[in-house]
């Protein structure tokens, strides 16, 4: 009798553990399914193409793709710094207003740099950071003689350094750093999401930025 007793108590014990395990690997697969659907989409998105060509060319510095750099390489740490707050480092991000890429840029500067394919722009990674470096180049050149008046000084509570003007050049163009320097910080342009001169001019000081600027200083 006590044996018919555990019987009838062990059977539905054990049919209810079995479907809870089958429920669950179900529910596992179910899963795994859904990881491989999203690795897939994002494996999408990216210019994963362009990198892997570089990759197998020899070309592909990861420095440039990497926040994790030595102290030696203030530039890589500068733009860097500067990418992932404009775009989370990611290459192929466009943002609601159209501004394009790793450093977000508008398609009126791609022009001026002679980029007018801005599909071929968003993925090619090489041609991105060479117009990031003609960018600031081209806003140094502009601003040097701001650079040159006003660095070391203190305006609106923010020390100015070089590579803070040229972060600031590089949100509000050079007209809204001449703006906020002559105008003694009274005057600090926004972009439509609340980033302001002052405040890229504070967050991205103190960089050197010699070994890339260096063909402009003569």
């Amino acid at each position: 009798m006590r044996s018919q007793y555990v019987n009838f108590i062990a059977y539905p014990a054990v049919l209810l553990m079995s479907f809870s395990a089958f429920k669950f690997i179900k529910s596992d697969s179910s899963n795994s399914n859904s990881e491989k659907t999203a690795v897939k989409e994002v494996l999408e998105m990216g210019p994963f193409e362009e990198i892997e060509k570089e990759e197998e060319s020899g070309d592909l510095n990861l420095r440039d793709y990497s926040l994790a750099t030595s102290s030696a390489d203030s530039f890589i740490s500068f733009k860097e710094a500067l990418a992932f707050k404009e775009s989370r480092g990611q290459h192929w991000r466009v943002n609601t207003l159209g501004y394009m890429g790793k450093y977000q840029f508008g398609a009126v500067t791609l022009r001026h740099f002679g980029v007018t394919d801005t599909t071929a722009f968003l993925k090619s990674v090489r041609l991105q950071e060479r117009v990031f470096i003609q960018n600031l180049r081209y806003n140094h050149k502009i601003l040097k003689p701001y650079i040159e008046k006003y660095e070391g000084k203190t305006i609106a509570g923010v020390e100015v350094t070089e590579s803070g003007i040229l972060a600031a050049a590089h949100l509000s163009g050079p007209g809204g750093v001449k703006k906020f320097l002559k105008s003694n910080g009274r005057k600090s342009n926004r972009d439509a999401y609340g980033s302001s001169t002052k405040s890229y001019m504070k967050k991205f000081g103190g960089y050197d930025l010699s070994k890339v600027l260096k063909v402009t200083r003569a």
